[in-house]
């Protein structure tokens, strides 16, 4: 793969991955649009650990919470910020390494890779972040954040396996829909992603294990380091941009995108 493939990978996944506009859609976009060659899931799970590493840094405060809280969680007690933290982003996580284990078990998950699927779930996610954006209360923190919630939210982030809908997208508008404020439920989404890249990143890590070798080793530290820093930037903006703006140019840009789709599959 040429250095501008892999840059260009790693910038797609690193300025997607949290902002609510499907990664895995962008990614599977790429090599359908242009002719490139797919990148393969080593690549994948290298552009996933840098925006791993990017959430868990800006994040850094509550993720140390969270930590901190394992041990005491362990022990069956959730009775400190930290394990009651952690608690709730491991229920968050349940519905969907569920979901994702009957895709991949299924053979779904590579059924659902086409430009007209992905144009649908674009188009109609978009309007469902809007509706709910719109619509949902402001009433709700991050410290409001309950067991009920976390099951509620986390199968708004199953559904988001199907490429096109955005994981983040989908844990938003279940937050908007239970009332968290844009910058809450924004924050909750992104501490989601953490238990989930890890999960999805152990799996996709199993599988490629025996194909590693040094020239893809040095492509996927390149991709890693670059999926970082634009994740950073990403979280950086958007977390800066909702304190005045709302989701909405996100939709617009999805609508955009959804429909063009849908033209360029059905022509």
């Amino acid at each position: 793969m040429s250095l501008f493939q892999l840059i260009l990978v790693a910038l797609i996944q690193g300025l997607t991955e949290f902002l609510p506009v499907s990664s895995s859609g962008h990614l599977i976009l790429l090599p359908s649009l242009t002719g490139m060659e797919d990148q393969g899931q080593t690549i994948d799970v290298a552009v996933h650990i840098g925006t791993l590493f990017a959430v868990i840094m800006f994040f850094w405060a509550d993720v140390r919470i969270a930590i901190q809280g394992i041990g005491r969680l362990a022990k069956g007690k959730a009775d400190t910020p930290g394990a009651r933290l952690a608690l709730l982003l491991g229920i968050a996580t349940v519905p969907v390494i569920i979901f994702g284990l009957v895709l991949k078990l299924t053979g779904l998950d590579e059924l659902l890779r086409s430009v007209a699927l992905i144009g649908w779930t674009m188009l109609i996610f978009g309007l469902v972040l809007y509706w709910t954006d719109q619509k949902g209360a402001t009433s709700k923190t991050a410290p409001d954040w309950s067991k009920k919630d976390a099951v509620i939210m986390g199968l708004w982030q199953a559904i988001a396996l199907i490429p096109g809908t955005s994981r983040s997208g989908a844990a938003i508008s279940g937050a908007r829909q239970l009332g968290y404020a844009r910058e809450d439920a924004a924050k909750l989404s992104m501490l989601m992603s953490i238990p989930t890249i890890i999960a999805s990143g152990a799996v996709l890590g199993l599988e490629v294990v025996a194909d590693a070798n040094m020239q893809l080793a040095k492509d996927s530290l390149i991709a890693a380091v670059f999926a970082f820093f634009a994740a950073l930037l990403a979280l950086s903006l958007m977390m800066r941009l909702l304190k005045s703006v709302s989701f909405t140019p996100y939709v617009i840009y999805r609508i955009f995108l959804g429909v063009g789709l849908l033209v360029f599959a059905y022509s």
